[in-house]
This record gives C-alpha cells, sequence and structure tokens, in this order.
C-alpha cells in the first residue's frame, strides 16, 4: 500500500467515531415473488458518512436503499432511524436515481422545487417562503454549474445536466440521508466523471449521510469513507473496505497504483463470490 493512502487511512481511523444515523441489524429480505433479496444483513452508518454499495446485478443492492428509507419493511430482522425503528417512508430522506425523473411540464428551477411542495414542514409554508425557497434552489444549482438554467425545461437540458437537477432536487429539503440509486449509470464515461466532482461538492459544502448504489467500482472508491460488498442474491455483506484517500479527491487520484490496486482487489472480492 502507498505510504501516503497508509498515513491517511492511519489518521482517519483516529478521528472520533460520529453518532450512528442508521442501523440494520440481521435483516431479510423477500418480495412478493418469492424472491430472497436479502439475508441476515447487519450494517452500520454514521452520521455524514459516505458508504458505497457494490456487488453483482440482483444482489440487493437497491433493496438495500428500499429498506433503509421505510420504502419496504423486513421480513426479519430490524431497520433503525435515530434509535427508532422505520415502519413508514422517511422524510429525512432525498432519493437520486439513474433515470433523472424530471417533470416535463416544469422548469429546472420548479422541478428542483419540488420536494419543498410536498414534504412537511416546507409544504405547509411554501406559498410563504417561496422567495427563500428559490434563493436556496438558485443556490444549489449555482453550486452543480447550473447557473443561467433556471427556467429550462428537461428537454433543454443534457443528460448531466439533467442529473445535476436531479442532485438539487434531492437536496433542497436539506435531507439528512440522501440515498442514490446508480445515479450516473446512464451517462457517458466523462460526463460521469464531472458529476464524481459535482457530487463530492455536494458532500463536502451539505455533509449528509449518503448510501451509493453503484456498479462502478472506480466510482465507489473516489465517493466513498466505507464501501460494502454484496454477494451474490441473496445479498449478504462478505467485505468491508474503509477508503483512505484525502478529499477533495481529484480525477488524477483514481491513477495513483493505490487508487488502481484498491479497485482490482474489490473487483477480486465480487469475482470469489
Amino acid at each position: 500500500m502507498n505510504q501516503s493512502y497508509a498515513a491517511v487511512a492511519e489518521a482517519h481511523a483516529r478521528v472520533p467515531e460520529a453518532p450512528i444515523l442508521a442501523q440494520l441489524d440481521g435483516v431479510s429480505l423477500r418480495y412478493a415473488s418469492d424472491t430472497l433479496a436479502l439475508a441476515n444483513t447487519s450494517l452500520t452508518i454514521r452520521q455524514g458518512e459516505f458508504i458505497a454499495v457494490v456487488g453483482p446485478s440482483g444482489c440487493g443492492k437497491s433493496s438495500l436503499l428500499k429498506l433503509v428509507s421505510g420504502l419496504h419493511p423486513p421480513q426479519e430482522g430490524t431497520v433503525t432511524v435515530d434509535g427508532v425503528p422505520v415502519v413508514r417512508p422517511l422524510s429525512i430522506c432525498g432519493m437520486a436515481f439513474q433515470n433523472s425523473s424530471l417533470l416535463p411540464w416544469r422548469t429546472t428551477l420548479d422541478n428542483v422545487l419540488l420536494p419543498l411542495e410536498i414534504v412537511e414542514p416546507h409544504a405547509s409554508q411554501f406559498r410563504r417562503k417561496r422567495r427563500d425557497y428559490e434563493e436556496r434552489a438558485r443556490a444549489l444549482l449555482k453550486l452543480v454549474g447550473l447557473s443561467g438554467f433556471e427556467t429550462r425545461y428537461p428537454w433543454e437540458l443534457s443528460g448531466g445536466m439533467q442529473q445535476r437537477t436531479s442532485l438539487c432536487r434531492a437536496l433542497i429539503h436539506e435531507p439528512r440521508l440522501l440515498l442514490l440509486d446508480e445515479p450516473f449509470g446512464a451517462l457517458d464515461a466523462f460526463t460521469r466523471e464531472d458529476l464524481w466532482e459535482v457530487l463530492q461538492t455536494l458532500w463536502i459544502d451539505k455533509r449528509p449521510t449518503v448510501i451509493l448504489v453503484t456498479h462502478d467500482l472506480r466510482e465507489a472508491v473516489y465517493l466513498a469513507d466505507t464501501i460494502y460488498v454484496f454477494s451474490p442474491r441473496p445479498g449478504q455483506i462478505v467485505h468491508r473496505a474503509e477508503i483512505g484517500f484525502a478529499r477533495p479527491r481529484s480525477i488524477e487520484t483514481t491513477y495513483q497504483p493505490d487508487f488502481v490496486d484498491l479497485v482490482h482487489e474489490l473487483r477480486g472480492k465480487i469475482a470469489r463470490h
């Protein structure tokens, strides 16, 4: 292991641990089709942590997001957030997916504002505080390089610009927990790398707790503090890796020998299962 990486990892390990935000304890999830997606999965997620979940297709990565967000209950085990069992969808979550799912009849600004019209306590005061909310949305759009595009419609934006808008929409209500399901999977390699930097900037600036589901191991190592490798279905955690590269990371970081070695190590963990 590269000496600089080892030093950063050691310093990272000495930092006091943040409070636990979410906990899965012995969780199993079976769908109505009788498909066992997750089996006896336990996972601790700390406040402000950026974790990535990787593994083969169909291993239950997206199912994990449904459990944590309260969109689907487990058949076995418990899921808690802030020490309270999750029994319904959580309002502290923001979500973004591979498809940006922007509403075609709304402008960029209005798409970003949408969660504030739905999620309490913002919904009940949206009209009264709209000007403040618009300022918040414009600040987010500026942060991701979309100043000047507030009045454009989704069909006037590139795929990368749509995903930037989707990230702003997921963050506009200042969620404590940001759930990302292959958000850059449909984009070309150059756009995807640009958005890694955008997401890293957003995370450093806002510090939500992030769970990223991805098939891209470079993406996982570039963005995450901790990576969990899942086995084929039914999904179980077979490896946990702490990422010690200093932040902010750059695309040049991904070409360092220790970065490449870690990507290959993770690939080997997936291949052996």
